[in-house]
């Protein structure tokens, strides 16, 4: 019971955690952290249950995660040898890289049964439409008719408009899962009733937080989800969609539109913001180039500047930032990460019966919110923001541990903590003739 109230605490204040700053009093670890090493230990010290019931699976992501990881140290590594900087703020950075993927092997060997991994399943999906409800909240008291930069909603994930585009990711990634519990749900009219309350939660929380990329991955998490289910379906629901755009705030548009300006003489050309990123990635490749090993870890900000106008500024591409860190060597295992979240996804595909409308909605759902995770990072870099992705690596865990139950068809020993013993004349009943007297197999 401590350990299943720590679990959904940590989904909770994962995502919350710049929202209700706790200090531990403890160098390099916060909140999160300590919940993290009280979860392992419950679930390490344990006495009754083994962790999984199927002890044979092995975690999906294991191999290309330690190879990942494996590639950020060798990048602190080289940061500092090559361009030492504070020791214990990189320490720091690498402990923030390494921990949220840590959330997924914590999550698929938590020890809960088939019941409460889908209670936590429901609470990660819970915390989302929360978030959204806030990033809803501010969007409307900001005011939604004309677009602001300083306006944009950001949920939990800041203080202001600088973190509106991690916010939008957030949600857009975490839309697919919804879309998919409305498409997949047909029968179970409640839960499909809350799939759309969630639905419409999170697609009002990506219009508020302004964020260009969010409304392209929100639309092709829909599309794609739309196209697997039906077709038909899909052309129906796009031109009903496309019906309604015109009863969008003014703003959206405005915003959409910042992207292509006019010059004062009539050019087509793009926003600043755009073409910032353009140069700050030419820059980032002249980095690169000069340094083939990767500048090392947290020096990106510190190294931008001499390859480029702009000073102390972001990758805003995870794929490039890891490319100038960590080197193509980096690039590779952050790509193999990747390919392995696809390959837990087919797992879970393969796995859904077919007569099981949530099994196949939460496999779907999370092939393409791993997708728009991916794409996410494309025009922003929130891959080490553990309040962004936090969730997801935990959604992840869950998820996994989910279908290797469902395979299992029965649940393990933690409810009860006894192992039922094997009874011998089952298999073989003729054996039981043998023996005179009752048989009786001791438990």
């Amino acid at each position: 019971m401590l350990l299943r109230l720590i679990l959904l605490i940590q989904i909770f204040y994962t995502v919350y955690q710049n929202h209700f700053p706790v200090e531990t009093g403890i160098t390099a670890i916060n909140l999160p952290n300590a919940l993290f090493l009280v979860s392992m230990f419950l679930v390490l010290m344990s006495p009754k249950q083994p962790a999984f019931v199927n002890q044979h699976h092995k975690p999906i992501l294991l191999p290309s995660l330690l190879f990942f990881f494996a590639m950020l140290v060798l990048a602190f590594v080289i940061a500092e040898m090559r361009a030492p900087q504070d020791m214990l703020a990189d320490i720091i950075y690498l402990k923030t890289a390494l921990f949220s993927p840590l959330l997924y092997f914590l999550y698929l060997r938590c020890g809960q049964d088939l019941k409460n991994t889908r209670l936590l399943i429901i609470a990660v999906m819970v915390v989302a439409s929360v978030a959204a409800v806030q990033a809803i909240r501010q969007g409307l008291d900001y005011g939604i008719g004309t677009f602001y930069e300083s306006h944009r909603a950001s949920g939990p994930f800041g203080s202001n408009y600088a973190s509106a585009n991690r916010a939008g990711v957030f949600y857009a990634m975490f839309l697919p899962m919804f879309i998919a519990m409305a498409l997949f749900f047909r029968k179970q009219p409640v839960w499909r009733i809350a799939a759309l309350t969630g639905i419409g939660l999170l697609g009002m929380a990506v219009m508020v937080t302004y964020s260009r990329q969010s409304y392209f991955i929100a639309v092709l998490g829909l599309a794609l989800l739309l196209l697997r289910r039906n077709l038909v379906m899909a052309v129906l629901i796009g031109a009903t969609l496309v019906s309604f755009a015109s009863y969008l705030p003014d703003s959206v548009f405005e915003r959409v539109q910042e992207t292509r300006q006019k010059d004062t003489v009539g050019n087509v050309e793009v926003d600043v913001s755009t073409a910032s990123r353009w140069e700050i990635w030419a820059g980032a490749m002249a980095a690169w180039e000069a340094n083939p090993a990767g500048v090392g870890l947290n020096r990106f900000k510190s190294e931008i500047g001499k390859y480029s106008a702009y000073v102390e500024r972001d990758a805003h591409n995870f794929y490039v930032l890891t490319l100038t860190e960590c080197g193509p060597q980096g690039l590779l295992g952050l790509l193999l990460v990747f390919r392995a979240l696809f390959q837990a996804a087919k797992f879970m595909r393969k796995s859904a019966p077919p007569d099981n409308s949530e099994a196949r909605a939460l496999a779907y759902g999370f092939t393409i919110t791993t997708l728009c995770l991916g794409v996410g990072n494309f025009y922003g870099s929130p891959f080490f923001e553990g309040t962004v992705i936090g969730d997801y690596w935990i959604l992840a865990g869950l998820l996994e541990r989910y279908f290797v139950l469902l395979n299992a068809g029965t649940e393990p020993v933690a409810e009860t903590g006894i192992v039922a013993r094997p009874d011998p004349f089952a298999r073989f009943p003729l054996a039981a003739r043998t023996l005179p007297g009752p048989r009786k197999w001791p438990t």
